[in-house]
């Protein structure tokens, strides 16, 4: 058995969350269901998150993009040593690390173009898939070097890229962790409730595996529980069950561009973000907030069920295993049950041993370990990758350099 450790921060870039788990490689090659133990959550330091929010609204140059790299890296070895700390575990009891690093840019895969790509064009014309947009590219801060570097653990970082490479979405990447958990179980659904929501379907065949964002999570609400509510998110869903849903307004944002494009969709936060969450509120001004927050949840609901139904076979699935900080909004996931049939029921990943604040963590912990197994841990069936690849940059923890001696 392995001992792994997973970091994530994701769209709302409200902190980290480092986990430690346990897992085991099974006779297939691929990882087996990862066994969580423990984890810790830690708050950006001040000076970094407003520079990842600078990012976010391209205020910076490239000098300063390239200080961000190494510092948010240096940030995510600090939580490792931390959590190393909590658990009385060493740098050597650890296999690796996974860590995808702050996403700070995701452009869009244009998903009509990069399927019709031939073989020829893709061998003769590679680059101008990503100069014609036409293939998806983005900037994932946190360098995977200065990790492995610091904590003395082999750090796999930047799974993306090479989904990206091989003409997938690359977005969302749950599913790998879906597959090690559920693949010798009946089909299985997860939906995960960041900042952007994203909902996975397991199947033992992996080429019939789906997995898709829905659209805004967590994202509009966090944003009016901060600037209307000044709490940083509305904890249960409370706010949202004083209010009452506007028909109206939820009908101008369920046509939103994002829910036109075709499957598999991927989101990034400019989608629903700060500008587009404020224009709304402000063009229904005659709402109370609780009123707008109440109306923003059954959107991200809405949203959610509507991509599940309009994208998967509902009858084979009895229950949705909920993660992410949205499946602690109990208004949110009872809008999300009553939105779907009744055999389905809804729940947390805690049914599974996972708290659902550290299922993303586990899940490149696992991405992780995968790849320093040289496993294949992309789902082409999902995500559209032209091929299986092993995702992920591996940076050899200094422990293993070899030829030292003088």
């Amino acid at each position: 058995m392995a001992l792994i450790i997973g970091l994530n921060s994701g769209s709302s870039c409200d902190g980290v969350d480092c986990a430690l788990a346990r897992i085991e490689m099974m006779e297939d090659d691929q990882p087996g269901p990862p066994e969580f133990i423990d984890g810790i959550s830690l708050d950006w330091p001040e000076r970094l998150h407003r520079m990842i929010w600078d990012a976010f609204d391209n205020k910076l140059d490239l000098f300063a993009l390239s200080k961000l790299n190494y510092a948010i890296g240096a940030f995510f070895g600090v939580c490792v040593k931390k959590l190393l700390e909590k658990t009385g575990y060493k740098p050597e009891d650890i296999t690796c690390i996974g860590v995808d690093g702050q996403q700070v840019y995701l452009h869009q895969t244009d998903r009509e173009k990069a399927d019709a790509v031939t073989d020829e064009q893709y061998e003769n014309e590679f680059p101008d898939l990503f100069l014609d947009d036409i293939y998806a590219y983005g900037f994932c801060f946190g360098d995977g070097c200065v990790v492995s570097a610091y904590t003395d653990i082999t750090t796999v970082s930047q799974f993306r890229p090479a989904d990206h490479a091989l003409g997938g979405q690359g977005a969302p990447l749950m599913q790998y962790v879906d597959y090690c958990l559920f693949r010798n179980s009946e089909p299985t659904m997860t939906l995960n409730i960041g900042g952007i929501s994203n909902v996975h379907k397991v199947y033992k065949n992996r080429d019939k595996m789906l997995a898709f964002d829905c659209g805004p999570g967590n994202i509009m609400i966090d944003y009016i529980a901060k600037k209307y509510f000044g709490v940083p998110y509305d904890k249960n869903g409370d706010i949202a069950a004083r209010g009452k849903c506007d028909p109206a307004m939820l009908e101008e944002l369920l046509k939103a561009p994002f829910l036109q494009r075709p499957y598999p969709r991927s989101a990034w936060r400019d989608d629903f973000d700060v500008t587009y969450s404020e224009a709304m509120r402000q063009k229904y001004a005659h709402l109370s907030d609780e009123d707008v927050m109440a109306t923003y949840n059954v959107f991200s609901a809405e949203c959610i069920t509507r991509c599940i139904k309009d994208f998967t076979d509902l009858s084979d699935t009895k229950v949705l295993y909920a993660s992410g900080g949205g499946a602690f909004n109990k208004t949110l996931l009872k809008n999300i049950q009553e939105r779907l049939p009744e055999h389905m029921r809804v729940c947390t990943s805690m049914e599974i041993g996972i708290p659902p604040q550290f299922k993303e963590a586990v899940k490149f912990a696992t991405l992780a370990y995968g790849a320093v197994n040289s496993c294949a841990n992309n789902i082409p069936g999902a995500c559209r990758a032209r091929k299986y690849g092993v995702l992920g940059h591996i940076c050899v923890a200094p422990r293993f350099a070899k030829g030292t001696e003088c």
